[in-house]
């Protein structure tokens, strides 16, 4: 029986608790490789934690702009790869499913009872969503006050599924993490499509938090803890636009 490769998450974290690795390398670079193109080091292939040839088309740059010591916050194309490779590719349904489960609950769905300023907010930045998804799977989404879960029209979930197929496993680790970093598979699917750029799907994730320090003041604390994320959004959209 084959050994189970190991979660690159978890290599991730692993590597947050512990002192970084020191940078192992002169130069990064990308050269053919199995039909594709890998990231070399030094002109050796790199491996992502599972062992695996990291065969993507761009990937050198987060690489060769790494110090003295590496570190994996600032490298999320690598992270994502990573996770394409070692874990998605082998798990493409149960991922695909958790995109679904987040559609039928998503955030995009829920909206404030007030104040009215809130409200109109998330009226601005999720309703162009919303009807974008009723003009692409030809049933509207149930939108509801509150925080009390709502059903979804029966088609809905079938759509979600729809988009996905025919999605290679970096896409498919692309769109994840969008819907993770987002709380809205509507939102990533936008991304995806198009509709929305890196910046209009982040703005849209954060429609809230944005409020309350509109009204309280900027919490330098919670936009310094974003920033990791961002970058990870980020990635995951130039991944959804092809250009790895």
């Amino acid at each position: 029986m084959s050994e189970t490769p190991p979660d690159p998450m978890v290599a991730a974290r692993r590597l947050a608790r512990k002192e970084p690795p020191r940078r192992f390398y002169r130069h990064a670079g990308v050269a053919p490789h199995d039909g594709g193109y890998a990231l070399m080091l030094d002109g050796r292939v790199a491996r992502t934690p599972g062992r695996r040839p990291m065969v993507v088309n761009a990937l050198a740059a987060e690489w060769e702009a790494q110090g003295e010591m590496l570190d994996p916050a600032v490298m999320p194309l690598t992270r994502i790869i990573d996770a394409a490779i070692d874990r998605v590719a082998g798990e493409m349904a149960a991922v695909g499913a958790e995109i679904v489960a987040y559609a039928l609950s998503d955030l995009v769905c829920y909206r404030a009872e007030g104040p009215q300023s809130l409200v109109a907010a998330q009226e601005e930045a999720w309703s162009p969503v919303v009807t974008w998804v009723g003009e692409a799977f030809g049933t509207e989404l149930t939108v509801a006050q509150g925080v009390v879960p709502v059903a979804q029209p029966p088609g809905v979930a079938a759509a979600v599924e729809g988009m996905l197929t025919g999605l290679g496993a970096l896409a498919l680790a692309a769109l994840h993490t969008a819907t993770t970093l987002t709380g809205s598979a509507f939102i990533a699917l936008a991304l995806a499509r198009g509709r929305l750029t890196a910046e209009a799907a982040w703005l849209a994730a954060h429609v809230d938090e944005n409020w309350q320090m509109s009204q309280w003041g900027v919490d330098d604390a919670v936009l310094a803890q974003r920033q990791p994320r961002w970058r990870e959004l980020q990635a995951a959209a130039l991944i959804l636009r092809g250009a790895p």
